[in-house]
């Protein structure tokens, strides 16, 4: 299947919080397993999921480039830096 690039991510998606729209996704993955709706449903379904987990991949990245580390150096002072994680 083809990779859905981030730039394909619906606008009604966008304007969701992290957590809109990972309850969206939970939701997805709950009517999936449960194996409830028809092929044609599940595929559109699917897609949509597809585009919440790009969101919130998104989200996590800019929250992650946001959070800094405060370094204290030898001579004492302090400086804030990028914090590394992975």
């Amino acid at each position: 299947m083809a990779k859905t690039p981030a730039s394909d991510i619906p606008d009604d998606i966008r304007k969701l919080s992290f957590e809109e729209a990972l309850a969206g996704l939970e939701e997805i993955v709950q009517q999936l397993e449960a194996g409830q709706v028809s092929l044609e449903e599940s595929i559109t379904i699917y897609t949509r999921g597809t585009h919440l987990r790009l969101h919130c991949q998104e989200k996590l990245r800019s929250a992650q480039e946001k959070v800094e580390k405060i370094v204290a150096a030898a001579d004492g002072s302090v400086r804030a830096e990028p914090a590394d994680i992975q």
